[in-house]
């Protein structure tokens, strides 16, 4: 078997760690940027559109690849769909409620609005003429059936981590005792729950509250939370060493988000050994079971937040006991497993349209 993987810049880090674990199964396995093979955005530049068309020809060329595996949403898609070669997309987020949120909330200009629109009618192309689809939660597996209920859906947790690489490694500044968040500010229906931590903080004057995260909405919701004397936002810091040690070093982890295809930042928290508190959405429960691996609470309840938060700070023996729950399922996000079951899900299809 001969795999591409097309992802993001952002997400090269975690898809060569996946590469390592394939080919050490026998796969021949390439990873690829998609911006490094499609024209920017409305680009009119033809001279741009003939040398990124010629690079994409020479890929398919050169390492004539038996399947195809997009990590996310890209026009790079539509390419290897003309070129008849089977294509699967790993799906990692709600992607339509993201574009609703993103056309109530972005949708300020007829530029913006026409790219919003492009991105649907792509994003329907590709799922409705790829060869397979996967999640990384069943939540996500369902929201993909109200809407291709005739598609086979896998799910796969991959939202693997090398899990030897993620040491403990605590920063000495970090104030106790202290709660620690992790997320991105991109999305207004995640974003916004952020503004209940405004009544948490007012309960919580003696715990300090680190937010690590940026995005177009920091502008929005970071004035409301520096208004605390017990909060420090620490922007964006460095992927993975500076996550590793903030993790490190906090007493509880917390995500307030609106929306979430399995939540990312909560594994991390799992691996580095900190309890975790999350909202009650998406994929969440799927990793995070009520009094056993973390606890979950509703959107805007700060006070059962209020009581979790305090209830970890003071009772070690709990604390501990939902750390060791969750180190229990912390092999399932390991490249190594999802290799397996990634390379079991691509052969079955395989055996299916042969047959």
């Amino acid at each position: 078997m001969k795999l591409l993987i097309v992802g993001n810049e952002s997400r090269k880090y975690h898809l060569d760690h996946l590469c390592e674990e394939l080919i050490k199964l026998n796969i021949n396995v390439k990873v690829i940027i998609d911006t490094d093979f499609i024209e920017k955005t409305l680009s009119l530049s033809f001279r741009e559109k003939f040398i990124k068309k010629k690079k994409k020809e020479e890929l398919v060329k050169t390492f004539r690849p038996d399947i195809v595996l997009l990590d996310r949403i890209s026009v790079i898609g539509e390419f290897f769909l003309k070129k008849k070669i089977p294509l699967f997309i790993l799906l990692r987020g709600n992607f339509w409620e993201e574009v609703k949120w993103a056309k109530q909330t972005k949708n300020k200009s007829n530029l913006k609005s026409l790219s919003i629109y492009r991105n649907e009618k792509l994003a329907d192309h590709i799922f409705s003429e790829s060869k397979g689809i996967l999640t990384i939660s069943e939540y996500l597996k369902k929201e993909v059936m109200k809407r291709y209920p005739t598609k086979e859906v896998d799910v796969i947790y991959a939202d693997g981590r090398k899990i030897s690489e993620w040491q403990i490694n605590e920063d000495k500044n970090i104030h106790h005792p202290c709660v620690g968040l992790v997320q991105g500010l991109n999305i207004w229906g995640k974003t916004r729950e952020l503004e209940t931590l405004q009544d948490v903080m007012r309960k919580m004057s003696d715990v300090t509250f680190y937010l690590v995260g940026d995005g177009m909405y920091s502008d929005k919701i970071i004035p409301k939370l520096e208004k605390f004397d017990n909060f420090v936002w620490l922007k964006n810091l460095e992927y993975p060493k500076k996550i590793m040690q903030f993790l490190s070093s906090i007493d509880v982890f917390l995500l307030l988000s609106g929306l979430e295809g399995l939540g990312q930042s909560i594994i991390e928290a799992m691996i580095m050994k900190r309890p975790v508190i999350a909202t009650n959405v998406g994929g969440i429960p799927e990793i995070v079971k009520e009094n056993d691996t973390g606890f979950l609470v509703e959107k805007g309840d700060s006070e059962k937040i209020t009581f979790l938060i305090n209830y970890l700070l003071t009772n070690s023996s709990v604390k501990e006991k939902i750390i060791n729950s969750a180190e229990k399922n912390i092999d399932m996000f390991s490249w190594s497993n999802i290799a397996v079951e990634l390379i079991k899900i691509l052969k079955k299809h395989k055996l299916n349209n042969d047959s």
